[in-house]
């Protein structure tokens, strides 16, 4: 079909313009419309660094072998590493971190705990022992029976050992060997000293009965 203006073109409009050009003009005036408006007021303007910006590093106390030591951690920062990174306390090792080797082992209020699980803010206010403030001017018993029986190797491992051992005395002073076997279950040493661990945890059991270490 024709018209006065030469033949119809399917799709265009009287005025000239077809449909496909009306829409990609009014996708481009669009876009600068959005990009005028929309920027101006704000609205697709990529968020500032101040919106971005997580929690920092708050100032926590945490009472260690006895005594209160200040630092500034952020809420992220667990135990074992604000021990080691930030009070050169250094004893408990990082080695799974995922709560399976005991190598992070401290002793909060009584009990044994894997360090690299706690948020240091959530150990403020309880009672924290580490390996390092076990002795009262002399090795403690557990160390002295390891270092006797031959409980170590590597000695990655030991000082979790250890802790561990401690606090499980604390609570059994008089126990057998299977129950020493399970005591220590959530502590591993890849060097396989578990036969000298157990004897050495006897023993320290014998020579804390006195209750100079209790």
């Amino acid at each position: 079909m024709s018209s006065k203006n030469g033949p119809e073109v399917p799709g265009k409009t009287k005025a000239g313009v077809s449909r496909r050009g009306f829409l990609g003009r009014a996708g481009v005036g669009g876009g600068l419309l959005g990009t005028g408006l929309l920027g101006r007021k704000g609205l697709a303007a990529p968020p500032t660094e101040a919106n971005l910006a997580g929690p920092g590093a708050a100032p926590i106390t945490l009472k260690i072998n006895g005594k209160p030591r200040t630092l500034k951690v952020e809420p992220r920062v667990t135990l074992l590493d604000a021990m080691r990174n930030y009070l050169d306390l250094t004893g408990g090792k990082r080695v799974c971190d995922r709560a399976t080797c005991g190598a992070c082992t401290v002793i909060l209020n009584g009990k044994s705990v894997y360090s690299c699980t706690v948020l240091a803010i959530d150990a403020q206010g309880k009672d924290i022992q580490t390996i390092e403030g076990i002795s009262e001017g002399e090795p403690h018993p557990v160390s002295v029976a390891f270092v006797k029986h031959d409980a170590q190797q590597c000695g990655y491992c030991t000082p979790g050992f250890v802790m561990a051992a401690k606090a499980f005395l604390d609570g059994n002073p008089d126990p057998t060997e299977a129950e020493v076997r399970e005591g220590l279950c959530g502590n591993l040493c890849r060097c396989g000293t578990y036969m000298g661990v157990r004897q050495a945890v006897l023993e320290a059991a014998e020579q804390m009965k006195g209750g100079k270490h209790a």
